[in-house]
């Protein structure tokens, strides 16, 4: 799991038939230290994540597969929409 911030979302016509009701957000890793990573990952959101949220992001495909079936093509997956991170080396 890590902490990503939300920078937008991707607009597919067509899309894999699991992905129906899915939103695919471009995020980037967010590091102990508040930076953000410099390649921006694909992930998988039901909750509702908008732009400049900070979100917690499970690596585990099986949660995926999980919520939308197993022939899902995606791995990363929004888990939570965070209100605050407590802690001195995060911003």
């Amino acid at each position: 799991m890590f902490l990503a911030r939300i920078e937008g979302t991707i607009t597919a016509t067509t899309k894999h038939a699991t992905l129906a009701g899915c939103r695919l957000l471009v995020g980037r890793r967010i590091a102990a230290d508040g930076g953000v990573a410099d390649e921006p990952v694909v992930l998988l959101d039901r909750l509702g994540a908008g732009r400049g949220s900070t979100v917690l992001v499970s690596t585990d495909g099986d949660l995926v597969r999980k919520w939308i079936g197993n022939t899902a093509p995606g791995r990363l997956s929004v888990v939570g929409i965070v209100d605050r991170v407590d802690g001195e080396s995060v911003r």
